[in-house]
């Protein structure tokens, strides 16, 4: 598996999140499907967890990334954990490798699998998402989903539900 993105050695990092971390240097986001996530997820737990749904197609996407990547920079030190999974096709590799060079995320990206149900991944990650893009789910420190986005939100929302996660327990 390859993954886009810098990731920032965390202590008390599982084995498989320092496994992530040295093939974070590589050229694509590596592909998941629903299993594959619930994996990456699980080695967050414990940790409050901020996952973007995004694709370069996605205009509201594209304006609210830079947001999250923001927010992962400035709330890295309080504990909070960011990861991002793309819905771009393979065809459009080009594209996400162009977005993730520009927008520099210090977090790893991931892409789902064009050969999988999609809507049983969007059930299986959050039984509320509707599929309206981009989503971006909330985790607790028990892994359990707290709250979820569906659209574009600004920067005040993230600050809000980062927040609360933060003083999740």
């Amino acid at each position: 598996m390859l993954l886009l993105g810098i990731l920032v050695p965390v202590r008390g990092q599982t084995s498989a999140a320092r496994t992530s971390s040295t093939a974070a240097k590589s050229a694509d986001p590596a592909l998941i499907d629903l299993d594959g996530y619930n994996k990456i997820l699980a080695t967050y737990k414990g940790k409050p967890t901020l996952v973007s749904f995004w694709a370069t197609w996605c205009e509201p996407c594209r304006y609210e990334y830079p947001t999250i990547v923001q927010m992962a920079k400035d709330y890295a030190s309080k504990g909070l954990a960011v990861f991002g999974v793309s819905f771009d096709s393979n065809a459009d590799m080009h594209l996400v490798r162009d977005f993730l060079a520009k927008n520099k995320p210090a977090f790893p990206n991931y892409r789902q699998r064009t050969d999988i149900d999609v809507d049983a991944f969007y059930t299986g990650v959050n039984p509320q998402w509707t599929g309206t893009m981009p989503e971006t789910v909330f985790y607790g420190r028990d892994g359990k989903i707290v709250l979820h986005f569906e659209g574009e939100h600004s920067q005040a929302d993230f600050e809000k539900a980062i927040q609360i996660i933060l003083a999740s327990h």
